[in-house]
């Protein structure tokens, strides 16, 4: 069997020169590399204690929710600004120029639930963190923060220190 990092596509010089694009859809196109990714997504919430999902717009869903639907726990979508129906609550967050707002329904968490948040990529780590400032905001816990790939060069985790964070997969650079 392959492992998870043989169904990652690297695409050199994307999208600037010098970066190293780790593409996720390569592993969506397989079968094989889909299931290896949930399995080991899912494997890193084995002896973690969660009442809830949540996936971060888009990605976060893919993979979130085939993890909640397995465990047989709610799916809670964290959306960019103005995309949820009902009330919401939001937080804005530094990106590398500008800034940019995510939200979630204000009744999605109760106060003591513990919190699962998935995404594909660790980068700068700046959405994951304005994720889990919602989930405290409502009360909750972040329990574990799951990602498929880390960009271990961009230094995500700074943002994310105090919680408890996997990934799948680890790229040293950028």
């Amino acid at each position: 069997m392959k492992r998870l990092e043989e169904y990652v596509r690297s695409i050199p010089d994307f999208p600037e020169p010098g970066i190293i694009f780790r593409d996720v859809t390569s592993i969506l196109q397989d079968a094989d590399g889909l299931q290896l990714a949930i399995d080991s997504i899912q494997e890193c919430l084995k002896d973690v204690d969660v009442d809830i999902i949540m996936g971060t717009e888009s990605r976060g869903f893919i993979f979130g929710v085939p993890v909640a639907y397995n465990l047989h726990k709610p799916f809670i979508p964290i959306r960019k600004k103005g995309k949820l129906p009902c009330e919401t609550i939001s937080q804005s967050y530094e990106l590398e120029y500008g800034q940019a707002t995510i939200e979630i329904h204000k009744d999605s968490i109760q106060p003591g639930q513990k919190v699962a948040i998935i995404d594909d990529l660790i980068a700068t780590g700046g959405t994951v963190e304005a994720a889990a400032k919602l989930v405290e905001r409502l009360g909750g816990e972040v329990v574990k923060i799951v990602f498929l790939m880390e960009l271990a060069g961009l230094n995500g985790r700074e943002k994310l220190k105090g919680y408890d964070v996997d990934s799948v997969i680890c790229y040293e650079g950028k």
